[in-house]
C-alpha cells in the first residue's frame, strides 16, 4: 500500500511539474515586454477600456489558467501573431508577482 502510494504521488507531481514547465514556454520575454506595451499597454492601463493589466497583476499560476483562457482573446483585438502573442505570454509570465523578477511593463 505505502509502494501504492508513493508512486501515485510521484505521478501527481510529475504532472504539476510538467504542467508547469510547459506554461508560457518558448517565448521571448524582452521582446514580448516590447510587443507588450506597443500593442497592448494602450488598453490595459489603469482606467483603460481592458482593465489594469500588468505582470504583477497575477502569479505564474494565475497567468496560466489566464492563457487557458483568455490568451487567444486579444490576438485578433490587437492584431498580432501567434508567435507574438506568445512572447507577451513569457513576458508576463516571467514577471509575475511571484516570479524571482516582478516586473511592472514600465
Amino acid at each position: 500500500m505505502k509502494r501504492m502510494t508513493g508512486i501515485i504521488l510521484t505521478l501527481i507531481l510529475l504532472a504539476l511539474c510538467t504542467s508547469f514547465a510547459l506554461a508560457a514556454e518558448g517565448g521571448n520575454p524582452k521582446k514580448g515586454k516590447y510587443l507588450y506595451k506597443k500593442n497592448c499597454k494602450s488598453c490595459h492601463a489603469a482606467g483603460a477600456e481592458g482593465g489594469e493589466l500588468t505582470p504583477l497583476s497575477k502569479t505564474q499560476a494565475q497567468w496560466d489558467r489566464f492563457f487557458e483562457k483568455k490568451g487567444q482573446a486579444c490576438q485578433g483585438h490587437a492584431k498580432i501573431s501567434e508567435k507574438d502573442v506568445k512572447d507577451v505570454q513569457q513576458f508576463l509570465f516571467d514577471h509575475a508577482a511571484d516570479s524571482d523578477q516582478p516586473e511592472t511593463c514600465g
